[in-house]
């Protein structure tokens, strides 16, 4: 599997322009998409990600597909991301084989430890910040961030309510990459936003 670059981890959510945010997004320096779609039919989530794997092919970034391991496998993408409640870490390793990027998200120590043993290639942890996006996100410190870093040798990536104005915050933490949501896809400018929000992160 290729090095990837998890510094601006972009997950969509639904918006109007859904598929031009994503392009000028990656052209501001998104490095990789997950595609995250809880309401849409399985036929509709299919055909929105055959073009968004379009859109990230063409740009040589990485499609992850949150949760639906079967939407990923279909459009054939880079990767899946699973959080505690879905499928077993070691059981989604078994179904896509070890050529697919496999995310986890985990917001302690033992979670993260398990992640890796069962077969994750990166750890999703947060919320870092308040956050609308996922209600029920559990919240953690910097300190605990930082911990779950230093537990596992696989690169984590902070995600919870990350804008422009906090991301200094999370300087010394030893974190992979930011991921962000908000910050990029209810901008008026997507290509911008990442622009400013890379430039931030390579700060820390």
């Amino acid at each position: 599997m290729k090095s990837i670059d998890y510094s601006l981890y972009l997950v969509t959510d639904e918006r109007e322009n859904f598929l031009e945010i994503i392009e000028e997004a990656i052209k501001g320096g998104v490095s990789v998409v997950q595609l995250r779609d809880k309401t849409s039919s399985t036929k509709d989530f299919y055909e929105l990600a055959m073009k968004v794997r379009e859109i990230c092919y063409t740009a040589d970034i990485p499609l992850i597909i949150n949760d639906r391991i079967d939407i990923a496998l279909a459009i054939d993408a880079d990767g899946v991301h699973i959080g505690q409640d879905d499928m077993p870490c070691k059981v989604a390793r078994r179904i896509i084989g070890n050529s697919r990027i496999l995310g986890v998200s985990a917001s302690t120590i033992e979670e993260a430890i398990k992640a890796e043993s069962d077969g994750a290639d990166y750890i999703g942890t947060g919320a870092v910040f308040p956050t609308s996006t996922k209600d029920d996100a559990p919240k953690i410190t910097k300190n605990d961030l930082k911990s779950v870093v230093e537990s596992v040798s696989i690169p984590v990536v902070a995600i919870g309510g990350i804008d422009l104005d906090n991301v200094e915050k999370l300087s010394e933490t030893g974190i992979e990459g930011i991921s962000v949501v908000s910050a990029i896809m209810d901008s008026i400018d997507p290509k911008l936003a990442s622009e400013l929000l890379k430039k931030e992160f390579e700060k820390i």
